[in-house]
């Protein structure tokens, strides 16, 4: 079984803990779109091209940044309330961790707290999207650290 980064595994624990106080999915969904309003907001110049995931129905940019200490540092906007409170989810957990942490990270948190199942297909596969870009961005700067 993949082990993860403690600081991953424990922002996922938390996450799990947060949404496990949420019987209804419309709660739920109210939680993600609260998490959206305290993403790091990526700055308007890097809204580009360059900075948007595809493979999402709704407009996301995602920039990495690497801290002093090889850490990722991840900001992001969407132009959608939920897919805001998606990448913020994603934000939270996986933003300042280890470079290679984050590019072979079990996010289990994702099936822990139901998303995978109750996401529409098209949001479904614009959090794949997401969470292939953030590992993608890790693994680039983990090579140039090595």
């Amino acid at each position: 079984m993949p082990s993860n980064h403690p600081l991953i595994e424990s922002r996922q624990q938390e996450v799990i803990e947060d949404f496990s106080v949420f019987d209804d999915w419309m709660d739920k969904y109210e939680h993600l779109i609260d998490l959206g309003k305290d993403v790091p907001t990526i700055d308007d110049a890097r809204k580009t091209d360059e900075h948007l995931i595809k493979g999402c129905q709704s407009r996301v940019w995602l920039a990495a940044d690497e801290t002093e200490d090889g850490g990722v540092v991840f900001t992001a906007d969407s132009d959608a309330i939920i897919t805001k409170g998606l990448v913020g989810l994603m934000v939270r957990v996986l933003s300042n961790a280890p470079a290679q942490a984050i590019a072979e990270a079990d996010l289990h948190f994702l099936d822990a707290i139901g998303l995978h199942q109750h996401l529409s297909p098209t949001r479904s596969n614009g959090l794949a999207s997401m969470v292939q870009q953030m590992r993608l961005y890790a693994a680039a700067l983990a090579a140039r650290q090595s």
